[in-house]
């Protein structure tokens, strides 16, 4: 699997979110928040999002 392949927009903007998000809850203290972190980098990582029918 290579992970540089086939980046687009939307994959970029997951990971910039991801790491906002993680740096929020980090400086924050409010660490629940690295759940959603972690979904979003999760969808970059496997580039996979849940579409109309969600089937993978």
């Amino acid at each position: 699997m290579n992970l540089f392949k086939n980046w687009n927009i939307m994959r970029i903007v997951r990971l910039v979110l991801a790491v906002g998000i993680s740096v929020h809850a980090f400086k924050t203290e409010e660490y629940f928040f690295l759940l959603f972190a972690l979904f979003f980098l999760i969808q970059v990582f496997f580039n996979r999002v849940c579409q109309s029918n969600c089937s993978f």
